[in-house]
């Protein structure tokens, strides 16, 4: 037997003509996290807690005429563990989260005081999904990161002149000092890869020779490796490398390329979903599957990015 995850079940029976005793409980089971299990049967991780929570809306349940019992269901095996924890996945509200975040980063009015009420919002949501987030992963340490940028960003609206705490380790650089360089990443490139060499020729350097590595060691001394432990750009503080690139050029601000990042980031590490992936992974797959060379891969690959870099600059924040 698994014992890695274990739940507190309340099940709940009332009479149907107890409607608004049914909905103030649902409504206070939900806020408290808990997922359905079936009809009638709400859980929670097992922890003190928790079981106090669930022991308060069996009150509840009794008072309103209704039966309900507390029981606890450990996993059975991993596989079902993984079930259980996917009942608490909170990556959808995330993703809802951040439609809201980035609106307000790509807000245009000069109304401090309604910026700072709208900040205050934006961080309470983040925090309210984050207290229920019990099994938290890429995608709440990715809002996170978002909420940070957005709070950094408005700060400087708020507060002009004040130094501004660095977001991990991405230093600034300059486009001029990047042009006409060779850029060397790992051979038989997937999505970070490629969206990578394409923002690299798009956005950073268009005269950029690019190079495939059969082994990072291969890498020349003179060019600029990408996407590989040690490489010059890579995975830093989060970020996948297509993240690192529009930050270290100051490209993140461009907000097409920031939802492409999320694509590439969701697609590379996991994350908040983002609607576009699934497709976006199975033509890329194909393409890597009929394409045996690298250069016309990422030929290919392009056509694929500047589409979506034209849809994201088209479509309406709530639309992406």
């Amino acid at each position: 037997m698994n014992d890695s995850i274990e739940l507190i079940a309340l099940t709940v029976a009332l009479p149907s003509t107890t409607t608004t005793a049914r909905t103030k409980i649902w409504r206070g089971l939900k806020a408290a996290g808990a997922a359905v299990l079936r009809d009638g049967v709400y859980v929670l991780p097992a922890s003190p807690a928790h079981e106090t929570t669930l022991l308060g809306f069996q009150t509840e349940v009794e008072n309103a005429g209704g039966g309900g019992e507390l029981l606890t269901l450990p996993a059975r095996d991993e596989a079902q563990a993984e079930r259980f924890r996917a009942l608490f996945d909170r990556s959808e509200a995330f993703g809802e989260w951040l439609v809201d975040c980035r609106q307000l980063a790509n807000e245009r009015t000069q109304d401090l005081p309604t910026l700072e009420r709208r900040l205050r919002t934006v961080r309470r949501q983040f925090e309210q999904i984050a207290a229920i987030d019990f099994y938290p992963g890429e995608a709440q340490a990715q809002a996170r990161r978002e909420l940070e940028a957005l709070a950094n960003h408005l700060a400087t609206l708020l507060s002009p002149g004040e130094p501004r705490a660095l977001v991990g380790s991405i230093a600034r650089l300059a486009l001029a000092d990047y042009q006409g360089r060779t850029w060397a990443t790992r051979a038989r490139p997937w999505v970070d890869r490629l969206a990578s060499a394409w923002l690299i020729r798009r956005h950073i350097d268009p005269g950029a020779h690019i190079l495939w590595l059969a082994s990072p060691a291969d890498c020349p001394p003179a060019a600029l490796g990408f996407d590989y432990d040690g490489a010059t750009f890579s995975h830093v503080d989060g970020r996948v490398t297509f993240e690192t690139l529009l930050a270290s050029f100051g490209l993140d601000a461009q907000m097409p390329l920031a939802r492409l990042g999320a694509v590439v980031h969701q697609l590379d590490v996991g994350g908040v979903p983002v609607a576009e992936a699934a497709g976006v992974a199975a033509i890329l797959n194909g393409m890597r599957l009929n394409i045996a060379d690298d250069d016309a891969l990422l030929a290919a690959a392009s056509t694929v990015f500047d589409a979506l870099a034209a849809h994201f600059a088209d479509a309406p924040a709530d639309k992406v």
